[in-house]
């Protein structure tokens, strides 16, 4: 069977994180492996406020060295959102403890959407985040989070040759292959763009455009993204498997939306997702 280790938050209400990760990837056949990096009671997302948050980073390296006493081997090493330039550090050397020429690096850098970053990640950290991607073999930023890995201005207004520029300077940074998501060219479609910089080719993906905000949609593409390359689907599939996912999950959400405006309702796509990969 294969195995992923998942570094990142437990949100305990809020659908996103380790809450979606373990269970989208499990239900892909692969066994999952975590490190919680801190336990907050809700997601910080819009909506919630006095929200709980309590860091493990100290943990981190405990988990790491149990582990390597247990000669424990991963098919794949996916990260999402580090609360500390610390945490960043840290996980920085975890990938150098367990990544290897059999396996891959995912970095899902979670720093920020809408032109601003999320609530508590410094400059600091974005400058790690930028170390970190540079080990990773696959990250996959949205449009907010590319322009402070490149330090260019925000754009929510941009064609295809912007996309690719940016996917190649992204690329320049270290990592093999990056992905871009959110992407949009019109109002009637939405997916995402992948640059193999090895090969030196652009992939792209796109679904119906739904044009309505909800939380979780990276942690969800970034799972699914990285379950189906695990299992060794190819670039354009995996681009593939991920967007479509990840709309079936936004629209299974909109008639309940009121009820659950904090996340959405990936559970009930979970079966789509099984047949996706098969």
């Amino acid at each position: 069977m294969k195995r992923i280790v998942s570094v990142q938050d437990i949100s305990c209400f809020g659908k996103c994180s380790l809450t979606v990760a373990l269970p989208i990837i499990s239900v892909m056949g692969i066994e999952t492996a975590v490190i919680p990096t801190a336990v907050l009671s809700t997601h910080t997302g819009s909506g919630f406020s006095g929200y709980t948050f309590h860091e493990l980073t100290d943990d981190i390296p405990k988990i790491s060295d149990h582990w390597k006493t247990l000669d424990l081997k991963f098919d794949a090493l996916y990260t999402g959102y580090l609360g500390s330039a610390e945490q960043v550090q840290i996980v920085s050397d975890l990938f150098d403890r367990f990544g290897s020429a059999d396996n891959f690096i995912v970095v899902d850098p979670v720093l920020g959407d809408g032109g601003s970053l999320y609530a508590g990640i410094t400059d600091e950290l974005v400058t790690k985040m930028r170390s970190l991607c540079r080990k990773a073999d696959y990250i996959m930023p949205n449009m907010t989070e590319v322009s402070f890995l490149l330090d260019i201005p925000y754009t929510d207004n941009y064609d295809k040759c912007y996309v690719e520029d940016v996917l190649k300077k992204l690329a320049e940074l270290g990592c093999q292959t990056p992905l871009l998501t959110g992407v949009h060219f019109d109002n009637d479609f939405q997916g995402a763009a992948a640059y193999d910089s090895i090969n030196n080719k652009y992939y792209y993906s796109f679904g119906k455009s739904i044009d309505h905000t909800v939380h979780g949609t990276g942690d969800i593409f970034a799972s699914v993204f990285t379950g189906a390359i695990t299992l060794g689907k190819n670039l354009q599939q995996a681009l593939d498997i991920s967007v479509k996912y990840t709309l079936d999950c936004i629209e299974a959400t909109l008639p309940y939306f009121e009820e659950t405006w904090y996340g959405t309702c990936f559970e009930s796509c979970l079966g789509k997702l099984i047949d996706y990969i098969k």
